[in-house]
C-alpha cells in the first residue's frame, strides 16, 4: 500500500491518498494543514516503526474503510463492506491501543533527551486505560527519533510537495496479530 501525503498550505483543508495493493485509492480527510507533521503520517510512521498492524494503517491495508475515507477510484473487491467490517472487528481493541501509542511516541519524540525512565512513565500515563501499559522500550525511542527525522523533513517541504509511504505489501490476507 501506498501513502501520499500532500503538504497544503497552513489553514488549508487536508488529506492524504491511499493506493492499497488491490489497485483501489481512497483519500483519507485529515483536517486543517498546520506546520507538524500530519497526525495520520505520524500513526503511519508509528505503525510502521513498532512493526504494528493492529492500527489504523494496519486495517486499511487489509481492506478497512473508515467514515474518513473516500473512494476515489480502482474497482472494490467483491464483499468489500464484509471485508472493511472484519478489518476493523479483528482489531477493535488494538486500534485504540496504536492510537494511544502514536501519542506516546509522539510526546517522547518531542523531548529528544528522553531514556528509558522518561518513556515507562509516559506509557503509563498515556497507556492507562489499557490492560497492558507495557511497552518495548527501544522501539519506542526509534520510533521517536524517526518522527523527529520526520518532522524535520515536513518542515522543509512547500505547499505542492509530497511524503511518500510505503505500507510493506503481504502476500494474501494481512495476518492479524494478536
Amino acid at each position: 500500500m501506498r501513502v501520499v501525503f500532500t503538504r497544503v498550505p497552513d489553514g488549508a483543508r487536508a488529506s492524504c491518498v491511499v493506493e492499497r495493493d488491490d489497485g483501489v485509492r481512497y483519500r483519507v480527510r485529515e483536517g486543517i494543514g498546520r506546520p507538524e507533521l500530519p497526525h495520520d503520517l505520524v500513526h503511519l510512521l508509528v505503525e510502521l516503526q513498532l512493526r504494528d498492524d493492529g492500527g489504523f494503517w494496519g486495517a486499511v491495508a487489509d481492506g478497512a474503510v473508515f467514515a474518513g475515507m473516500d473512494h476515489l477510484d480502482g474497482r472494490r473487491p467483491p464483499h468489500a463492506r464484509r471485508r472493511s467490517d472484519e478489518a476493523i472487528g479483528a482489531r477493535k481493541d488494538r486500534l485504540q491501543r496504536a492510537e494511544l501509542m502514536a501519542g506516546l511516541v509522539r510526546q517522547i519524540a518531542a523531548d529528544p533527551a528522553a531514556g528509558e525512565p522518561r518513556v515507562i512513565r509516559a506509557a503509563r500515563d498515556h497507556l492507562a486505560t489499557l490492560p497492558d501499559a507495557t511497552v518495548d522500550v527501544p522501539a519506542v525511542l526509534a520510533a521517536a527519533a524517526r518522527l523527529r527525522d520526520a518532522a524535520r523533513a515536513w518542515a522543509g517541504t512547500r505547499p505542492g510537495d509530497e511524503v511518500v509511504v510505503d505500507w510493506p505489501r503481504v502476500s494474501g490476507r494481512r495476518a492479524v496479530r494478536r
